[in-house]
């Protein structure tokens, strides 16, 4: 049967037609886009009614020397700025701050994500390019809001729930001025990219080239070629593995996915 014969019939059907909207919605609600953007609304509801007093900005992309970076909340006070990484995630955790991915249990399946640690890294990074601040005032705090439960230990700025309010009110040393908090936010509305569908496209379509193995990739760091180099010794060996072009000037990996 073809596309347009189904909808002949949904449109003669009026329940079929309800059933096909149904299943459509359902999948639209599983889907990674909606979960992703949900999580990161919590977060900002909590954030607006527990942490009164920080500035709150939302869903910053920044260019970076290899593409874009997407961040999903960056709070900024005397006390610090916290750029924070939502993951709306069940199940059992499993991972640690040295791992490239950690791992995601449901039941006796096993998902492997992105250690986001290390997602958050980057994110910080291009913040600090873009400020005019010291590197120890800004913080990198990652909030699980799925109601998903730790299996190993996690640092103090992995939190689960509204956890995040705590950590961050626990800086209550001043460490910027009220004229840098200003600067701080003039900046970062300058250096943003504009919020729109456009900008996040193209951020996903800067991901996807830098997960293709085949695709040109610049230091994200120094801005050189990388190119794929073999690690010749250790625990790795054998292994391939992203490199700066400028080593031993600049010695950027990145592993290959």
């Amino acid at each position: 049967m073809h596309y347009s014969q189904i909808v002949d019939e949904a449109l003669k059907n009026p329940w079929l037609l309800v059933l096909i909207a149904f299943v459509v919605l359902i999948r639209f609600l599983k889907s990674s886009w909606f979960k992703g953007f949900f999580g990161e609304l919590k977060v900002r509801f909590s954030a607006k009614l527990l942490l009164r007093g920080y500035y709150q900005i939302h869903n910053v992309t920044l260019p970076t020397l290899d593409g874009t970076t997407q961040i999903d909340h960056i709070f900024i006070s005397r006390f610090g700025i916290f750029v924070v990484e939502t993951k709306n995630l069940t199940g059992w955790i499993f991972g640690s701050e040295e791992q490239t991915q950690w791992t995601q249990k449901i039941y006796r399946n096993s998902y492997k994500f992105q250690n986001p640690l290390r997602q958050n890294f980057k994110h910080i990074k291009a913040l600090e390019a873009a400020l005019n601040v010291p590197a120890e005032s800004i913080h990198s705090v990652i909030v699980f809001v799925g109601g998903s439960t730790f299996k190993t230990k996690m640092p103090a700025k992995v939190t689960e729930g509204i956890g995040y309010v705590s950590y961050i009110k626990s800086f209550k040393q001043p460490v910027l001025s009220d004229s840098q908090v200003q600067e701080v936010m003039d900046q970062i509305a300058s250096g943003r990219l504009k919020p729109s569908m456009a900008t996040h496209r193209a951020h996903v379509q800067s991901l996807r080239a830098r997960s293709d193995p085949e695709a040109n990739r610049q230091c994200p760091r120094c801005g050189s070629a990388m190119i794929i180099r073999t690690a010749r010794r250790g625990a790795k060996a054998g292994n391939q593995f992203w490199g700066c072009s400028s080593y031993p000037k600049c010695r950027m990996v990145q592993n290959i996915i």
